[in-house]
């Protein structure tokens, strides 16, 4: 099998909505990506919901960091708009017939933003460290098959066996087991290249102060206020159109405020606030772009913690909620109503699944039969959230009003301080939280598997089920795609049946950009995958 410059994803990715849809701007002029010379450069302002954790690419679990930091950052390849996978620093690359084997060639002359070139060597480093149980990598899970991590990772060896450096640019990864091609986990936003003797040097503050070889240079950033990041001259791909990206942070994702400032012309982009969707979708003096995304939001509870241990209560919160009715009168329609945890159009996704039904009156026979009939005996739910939009509040405001139909009283508590929420929530301090889940790859592993393995870092809800643990391990193993297909179907039936979140919805990207923007690349993986490098600025 050789790959010179595509490779298509083996898995068919099915959007509910077609290709995405656009309106109030033309298809051709808001997508061409290549700008005259009178339109190169220009500042361009981004909203971004809340500040980062870190801009470490090995370190990072959440869209706020990874939407900047995939712009510092490159990989040996990386997605286009389509999912396909294409040459980044990777010029060309083949496999062996079995899949174990991968044999990368690299371009020549790619530099890291401190002026050094990258190197076969940097990639060995790159990739050891995201195995390193020093680092605390959660895209640990990516590079786990390769021969010999299982080795270093248990200290029983000070190498990974299976990474190698051939030469100056020719790098060899070889797998001690074959699941999904193994390229496509190289796309993910952990996968990037970084300066060893830089990452030494700063030690965790790299994650303050990144160096990559991306399109963009990191500049400044002002905690809670804003990150900066400057054109890179000498990107191999060529020098980005933009002379400037600005991120404006607004905590607790803001998006009132973000579309505030849009509309006063202080932003190139925004989110659309649910009130106003309505009219802006049936006419608009902006790009509006709107894509499936492989996306979905949630209720988790912590099912280790009491009442949340009993999977009857659990059973009956989810029956207790109409999600159809909460996505027409918040959100206008914008993002459909949740019913199992593969999204519509991921691969595995079952259309057959009714989920948990809007039904107050089996809520109430479950909340009896797991011992707190009308909510007796029952405390009071303490829910959870890092978002505080109005939109936000609009939505737990309802489930509280639908749990208290059913007898269960819920106090609802926001902390829109991002970094910590997420440390709260994965320490488990939040027994029920509201959460969003964005996959990584188009493959169903990156909900089911990251999400409730007993052993993965992202399970939130701590599930614990060693049948589905068993069946995963078979999934994984499994090269017949329609059989492959088949084991995530009934892991899925078998979390969802015994209910450790409640979905309340699926991701849909949608945005508007004023006029002058041109280049827009949006894709089924959302915001931290927009090619800013193709984004350019025409004269109003």
């Amino acid at each position: 099998m050789s790959q010179r410059r595509l490779l298509a994803i083996s898995l068919v990715f099915a959007v509910w909505t077609g290709t995405g849809a656009w309106a109030g701007g033309s298809i051709a002029d808001a997508s061409t990506s290549s700008a005259p010379a009178e339109h190169q450069g220009g500042v361009y302002r981004r909203p971004l919901g809340n500040s980062p954790v870190t801009l470490d690419p090995a370190c990072l679990n959440d869209i706020y960091g990874r939407t900047v930091a995939n712009q510092i950052f490159d990989g040996l390849v990386q997605f286009d708009k389509s999912l396909a996978v294409r040459p980044a620093i990777a010029e060309t690359w083949r496999a062996s017939r079995d899949g174990l084997v991968w044999t990368f060639t690299l371009r020549k002359g790619v530099r890291f933003h401190n002026g050094r070139e990258v190197t076969a060597d940097d990639f060995v480093y790159s990739f050891t460290r995201i195995l390193d149980p020093v680092t605390h990598s959660t895209g640990a899970s990516f590079f786990s098959n390769i021969r010999g991590a299982d080795a270093y990772l248990a200290g029983r060896a000070a190498r990974v066996e299976g990474l190698r450096a051939l030469d100056r640019y020719t790098l060899r990864i070889e797998l001690a087991e074959s699941r999904i091609p193994f390229v496509v986990n190289l796309t993910v936003g952990f996968a990037k290249v970084v300066p060893r003797e830089v990452v030494q040097q700063l030690g965790t503050h790299f994650g303050l102060q990144p160096v990559g070889t991306g399109p963009f240079k990191f500049a400044d950033w002002s905690a809670n206020t804003q990150i900066i990041l400057t054109a890179n001259p000498d990107y191999f791909e060529g020098r980005p159109h933009l002379d400037r990206l600005e991120y404006r942070i607004f905590p607790g994702d803001a998006f009132d405020a973000m579309f505030r400032e849009f509309r006063q012309g202080q932003l190139h982009d925004s989110p659309i606030p649910g009130p106003e969707r309505t009219g802006l979708v049936k006419k608009s003096d902006y790009h509006f772009v709107r894509q499936p995304m492989l996306g979905l939001s949630f209720l988790g509870m912590v099912t280790t913690t009491k009442p949340f241990d009993n999977p009857q209560l659990r059973q009956a919160l989810n029956h207790a909620i109409d999600r159809q009715a909460m996505m027409r009168s918040i959100y206008r329609g914008q993002y459909p109503p949740g019913v199992g945890i593969l999204p519509p159009g991921a691969p595995g996704h079952d259309p057959k699944s009714i989920g948990y039904p809007y039904n107050p009156r089996k809520a109430a026979d479950l909340l009896a039969a797991a011992g707190y009939p009308g909510g007796r005996g029952l405390p009071v739910l303490q829910l959870w959230s890092g978002r505080r939009n109005d939109e936000a509040v609009a939505e737990l405001e309802a489930v509280a009003r639908y749990f208290a139909a059913i007898g269960v009283r819920a106090d609802i508590s926001y902390n829109t301080d991002w970094p910590d929420y997420k440390a709260q929530v994965a320490d488990g301090r939040y027994p029920m939280f509201r959460y969003s889940w964005y996959a990584d790859i188009p493959d169903p592993d990156s909900f089911l598997g990251q999400l409730f393995e007993s052993t993965s870092h992202d399970n939130l809800t701590r599930f614990q089920n060693g049948a589905v643990d068993a069946l995963l391990r078979r999934a994984r193993e499994e090269r017949e795609m329609g059989q492959r297909m088949a084991l995530y179907q009934e892991i899925e039936r078998q979390v969802l049946g015994r209910a450790p979140l409640i979905v309340l919805s699926y991701a849909v990207y949608e945005r508007l950009f004023r006029p002058q923007v041109m280049g827009i690349e949006a894709g089924a993986l959302g915001d931290p995958y927009l090619p800013m490098k193709k984004i350019w600025l025409k004269t109003e």
